[in-house]
């Protein structure tokens, strides 16, 4: 068998069932050809952004895997895999390279040295032989240690050639490591003996299937659960524990419990500094539970440690702190509910004007509230976009089960939400898939609305328009007065019904809900929507920095 062949039977015997791309590659038709569902977008930013979320939406078990053609496709997913980079996400990039006469003569594009700073491994396939390796190495890359980005880059001229038989190739393991028992012991220690912990939970709880040793721990210690935008739903937002996500929005109860916290414990968390996480208050003893080392002490000095798996970890800790407690809590988690509760419902009558406004143009807020009222929250999957909808969203959806939410913000490219949407509709058919973005936006990827048509991928899109780049208005004021640089228009709910789904302008409150009634009814006979909301410039976003 040729090259092309090899590779998509080693994809088949991975477990991949579709494969996105943009040609010309000559991996997609032999996958066609290997009964792997080709999808084809309309730029490969939002193709890496749909294998992106197939990855996040399936806790790693499904892998994403794109592939592009060499040269202008190669630099054009650039993005996309530094995106999936700076979140952490695991997914496999086949890029074509030039003929091996060329790929290293400049000025052409070679994947494999300027990918190296945004994947966790990136090889060059030199000869036919050692394909089989290659492709080893990179799936047991993407699916062990932290998760990220790995490529392999095959030249051009290498596909026709050939790949002894029978393909000798086994597909890769998943492996898990545990911290020190030693070190478990004294965490447990420091926690239960902690006044007032607060757990704070990162995505490695969704890639390791720890949502329920996490309830248990915070149950057991009586302990307040916040999480990072990336672990948003690793821990159910309607539990009497639960606080709410980080952010550069946050939740009144999120401020005020880590204020008030002598222990903070993160779980599945990188702790990185970034505009858009939580700010870890001075002078609290801090414990960091991640998989990477690399993670380890590296934004904020801690004072214990753990290294392994989030659920190995987790199972150790339950185990251990029961066993200092007798085997049950001390009875003060109905007083940290009530404290709980009594900060959310100050918070959330502070944002009620807001939330249930019937001004005109509509408030963003209005729209996530009655949105978030709308729908079964249970079983849809949501995610924001850059800006304005993120900061607006987060704060207020309340998640109640696991994957349900994707949350970013390491980097924050415009128009990522579209192609996370479309990427967990297609790995959850079944679930109501929406992102929220603004007429920023869609000005990056909103094209790729028709490759969720033509894919029969029915997301639900909710776009704030403004007519502006609001959040920029602060830092523009003269390039705005004199030039209008912050000004943008567009009438969108048309240009989704010209790119063959369903589109509806509101411009009322009371149509917000009965809108998205539609738009849902629209999504369930196999039709994209799109919902164009004329919103207000808001500015104002629940922050206490």
């Amino acid at each position: 068998m040729n090259v092309s062949t090899a590779i998509a039977e080693i994809l088949k015997r991975e477990g991949i069932s579709f494969l996105i791309g943009y040609p010309v590659n000559p991996i997609i038709e032999a996958a066609a050809e290997a009964d792997i569902r080709t999808i084809i977008v309309r730029q490969e930013r939002t193709g890496l952004h749909m294998a992106d979320a197939v990855s996040r939406v399936t806790s790693g078990e499904r892998i994403g895997v794109f592939t592009m053609q060499f040269g202008p496709g190669t630099e054009n997913a650039f993005g996309g895999v530094a995106q999936a980079y700076g979140d952490s996400v695991p997914i496999v990039v086949l890029p074509a390279g030039y003929p091996r006469t060329l790929i290293n003569v400049p000025p052409n594009f070679n994947a494999f040295l300027n990918f190296q700073h945004v994947t966790k491994s990136v090889e060059q396939v030199v000869t036919a032989q050692t394909l089989p390796d290659a492709m080893r190495r990179a799936f047991t890359q993407v699916r062990n240690g932290r998760p990220r980005p790995v490529m392999v880059e095959i030249p051009l001229d290498l596909f026709t050639e050939e790949v002894a038989e029978p393909l000798v190739y086994r597909p890769a393991p998943c492996m898990r490591s545990a911290p020190d028992p030693l070190a478990i012991d004294e965490v447990a220690r420091v926690l239960v003996e902690a006044k007032r912990p607060v757990i704070y939970a990162g995505q490695g709880v969704h890639y390791a299937h720890a949502w329920q040793p996490l309830r248990e721990l915070a149950e057991l210690l009586e302990a307040p659960v916040t999480t990072s935008l990336q672990g948003k739903s690793a821990f159910p937002e309607t539990h009497p524990l639960a606080l709410g996500s980080g952010g550069h929005a946050i939740p009144r109860p999120v401020q005020q419990f880590l204020t008030a916290a002598d222990v903070i414990f993160g779980i599945g968390c990188s702790f990185t500094t970034t505009n858009y996480g939580v700010r870890l208050p001075a002078g609290k003893v801090i414990i960091q539970a991640t998989l990477d080392p690399a993670d380890l002490n590296k934004d904020y000095p801690i004072d214990y440690g753990l290294i392994g798996d989030a659920g190995l970890t987790l199972t150790a800790l339950v185990e251990a702190v029961r066993e200092r407690l007798g085997g049950n809590p001390r009875g003060r988690s109905e007083s940290i509910a009530q404290a709980i509760r009594a900060s959310k419902d100050q918070w959330l009558t502070e944002w009620m004007p807001r939330l249930t406004s019937n001004e005109m143009p509509l408030s963003p807020y209005r729209v996530i509230w009655d949105l978030l009222h709308a729908v079964d929250v249970a079983t849809t999957i949501i995610t924001h976009d850059a800006g304005s909808p993120r900061d607006q969203l987060s704060p207020f959806w309340q998640t109640r089960e696991p994957l349900t939410y994707i949350g970013w913000g390491k980097t924050t490219q415009l128009g990522y939400s579209l192609g996370l949407a479309m990427g967990a509709k297609l790995a959850h058919p079944d679930k109501l898939c929406i992102n929220v973005w603004g007429d920023a936006a869609i000005g990056f990827t909103g094209m790729d609305f028709e490759t969720a048509v033509r894919e029969r991928l029915p997301i639900l899109s909710i776009l704030l328009n403004n007519s502006s780049m609001a959040i920029e208005l602060p830092v523009m004021k003269v390039a705005t007065e004199k030039y209008r640089s912050t000004d943008i228009s567009g009438q969108y709910a048309d240009l989704a019904r010209a790119l063959g789904g369903y589109g509806e302008r509101v411009s009322e409150p009371d149509q917000i809900i009965p809108a998205i009634t539609r738009a849902i009814q629209r999504t369930q006979e196999g039709t994209p929507a799109l919902l164009e909301f004329i919103t207000q410039k808001e500015l104002t976003v629940s922050t206490f920095r």
